[in-house]
């Protein structure tokens, strides 16, 4: 297997409450090559402490930033701009890899024969789980085995923390700060075009790979997020598509 280093970013504020579970996923893993950046923004709670533990009970390569930011993006910026590994993904408080091999599945779907020069991304599929990691639902919407930029078109088909972007394409497309409920959904498709237009494949990984906690920014701020996404869906595909999909959704959303 070829020698493949993944970077794991978590975003934390206050998050004391949900961020144990996530430390515990990170280090139970398997596969060790990886290095953890805890992108804290200035918290006041006991989330520090919990992060000082971790850090001193592991051998492994992590580094934490604590200062104010502009944000959960603006802190994802600084995650991608001081990663080192092959690969970053975002597990933000909360969220957890779906079992103790989720990375050596990612790790072992990039580094295939059939892939020379690597993946331009890996993904797979998320489960949506309660507080204390309890399965709830699977995703409404799922990864597609064949997945492109134009897949977005029909929503965001593959969840931001189960998209291992390939660092030297993911450092140089930062997260728009314009946006601040989805700058994940426009970051992901500038990503995978940038792929495209390197000619590497996007590599689908078997099975669930993320556990995301139910009731994230997102839900939180549901309008704000839908009012956002469109105008992300109308940058990349144009009015009549964003409009077309747009009455598609809510078609879906009433057949459900």
């Amino acid at each position: 297997m070829k020698c493949m280093k993944i970077s794991i970013v978590t975003v934390t504020y206050n998050a004391a409450k949900v961020l144990q579970r996530t430390l515990d996923s990170v280090r139970s893993q398997t596969c060790k090559d990886v290095e953890h950046l805890i992108i804290d923004g200035a918290s006041t709670d006991d989330t520090l402490r919990m992060v000082e533990e971790y850090r001193s009970s592991n051998l492994g390569q992590i580094k934490v930033v604590s200062e104010p930011d502009k944000g959960i993006y603006d802190a994802m910026n600084k995650g991608l701009r001081l990663a080192t590994g092959d690969y970053i993904v975002f597990m933000n408080a909360g969220d957890t890899f779906h079992d103790e091999k989720t990375l050596e599945r990612v790790v072992a779907a990039l580094a295939s024969p059939n892939l020379p020069e690597g993946g331009g991304l890996a993904y797979g599929d998320t489960d949506i789980v309660d507080a204390e990691g309890r399965f709830l639902r699977k995703r409404h919407l799922s990864a597609p085995d064949h997945l492109t930029w134009r897949s977005f078109r029909q929503g965001m088909l593959v969840c931001h923390q189960a998209f291992y972007a390939r660092l030297d394409i993911a450092r140089g497309i930062p997260y728009d700060l314009q946006y601040r409920h989805s700058a994940d959904v426009d970051w992901c498709i500038r990503v995978m075009k940038e792929a495209e237009r390197k000619h590497l494949p996007l590599v689908k990984v078997p099975g669930v790979v993320a556990d995301f906690l139910d009731g994230g920014n997102t839900t939180q701020n549901h309008r704000a997020s839908l009012k956002e996404r469109f105008t992300v869906m109308h940058r990349h595909y144009g009015l009549i598509t964003t409009l077309t999909m747009h009455v598609w959704f809510i078609l879906r959303s009433f057949s459900r």
